[in-house]
């Protein structure tokens, strides 16, 4: 992949003609399903062969065969899912397909779905709207100087306030924001660091304070809005928000517990430009604005409303990944071209390790589709 953080590989060329070596001398391989776990007694996924939906089958059992140990690969999950039918789907070190779980920060890029939906419905009037026209009402104190910070800036974290989760002096640095009991008011509160819109920083609160937009703007709680206008459509029925605030706020920055299927899901209503079972739930024009590049972000990687995108190059073709990221190892990758999904859940918190799925991805997963193309 063509990006600087989080992936460091060897040039996708090379890996995949030393893939290819390897694919040639194997033998026959067991041609029973991957699916690990049983089939839900209404399951909402078809469960398909790799061969069925033109995925190398020995790629994919190398994806789960050649992991180290559980204890020492620390993923929870790994579903991978194409033309809308579930191939993979594996778990590990105590986690199943009914585990929630704590995908951290890629909760970002489902706020900025229901952020579209709250366009779509009207409670949000668009990007352009400054923030304050939905907060001011409830934080009447906060600077009018802030006034021209909008939407649009809390989408592509450049809020223009001291707040960089990187930079752990930054005012706004999310641990500090942890320590105070209303986070949205700490995140107005922070001291102006440059013209809204012009400079990238990486911002939990943004985040935050965009989902007590839609609260206030739909007069409805963060988990009955997005009950009602997407998990409710999707047939996500096990999910849970977090809270701050004495449990008065919802966490929209991180935090929100989903089980793996589940965010399969997200993957495919974004491959679907918004469409499921046939009803538009948030506009294409939405999901195209989110998945195309808005801003650049952490050295330079390229960033839409709350969605992360790289180049993958393979073999001398570019293909586009759009995905969610969370801490520990939390993912969904997009391939819109190869119709693909890929969902990862682990435990590698602020390590290293929390890399492992992008090597899986880019060294099994995606050479398996382009094997059969």
């Amino acid at each position: 992949m063509q990006k600087k953080v989080p992936l460091k590989r060897p040039l996708f060329l090379l890996l995949l003609a030393s893939l290819l070596n390897l694919y040639a001398g194997c033998a026959a391989v067991d041609t029973a399903p991957l699916i690990h776990t049983k089939p839900e007694s209404s399951p909402q996924w078809t469960l398909a062969h790799p061969v069925e939906v033109g995925l190398d089958e020995t790629l994919m059992r190398q994806a789960i065969t050649q992991l180290p140990k559980p204890i020492e690969h620390g993923l929870h999950s790994m579903l991978i899912v194409r033309h809308n039918k579930l191939v993979l789907e594996e778990y590990w070190n105590g986690y199943d397909r009914d585990t929630l779980q704590d995908i951290r920060s890629a909760t970002k890029s489902i706020t900025s779905l229901l952020t579209g939906i709250a366009i779509d419905k009207h409670f949000l009037g668009s990007t352009k709207d400054p923030m304050l026209d939905y907060l001011a009402g409830a934080y009447p104190s906060i600077d009018s100087a802030k006034r021209n910070m909008t939407l649009a800036d809390l989408l592509t974290m450049r809020s223009g306030l001291a707040c960089d989760d990187r930079n752990m002096l930054s005012p706004g640095q999310e641990d500090k924001m942890y320590l105070t009991r209303d986070w949205v008011h700490h995140f107005l509160e922070l001291p102006i660091a440059t013209e809204p819109g012009k400079v990238a920083r990486y911002c939990t609160g943004g985040v935050v304070a965009l989902g007590r937009v839609i609260s206030e703007a739909s007069k409805q709680s963060i988990p009955d809005f997005s009950q009602q206008y997407l998990f409710g459509p999707l047939a996500i029925e096990n999910f849970q928000w977090s809270t701050f605030d004495d449990g008065r706020q919802i966490d929209t920055g991180g935090h929100l517990f989903l089980r793996p299927r589940d965010m399969a899901k997200i993957g495919l209503l974004v491959l679907q430009h918004g469409q499921w079972n046939g009803s538009q739930l948030v506009s294409s024009d939405w999901i195209d604005q989110s998945i195309k590049e808005q801003t650049r972000i952490d050295d330079g990687q390229p960033y839409g409303y709350l969605w992360w995108m790289a180049g993958a190059v393979v073999n001398g073709e570019t293909f586009r990944v759009v995905y969610a990221s969370g801490n520990g190892g939390q993912y969904i990758f997009v391939v819109p071209d190869l119709d693909l999904i890929a969902v990862f859940t682990g435990g590698n918190f602020n390590s290293k390790k929390a890399n492992l799925p992008f090597e899986i991805f880019g060294e099994y997963v995606l050479p398996a589709a382009l094997l059969t193309k």
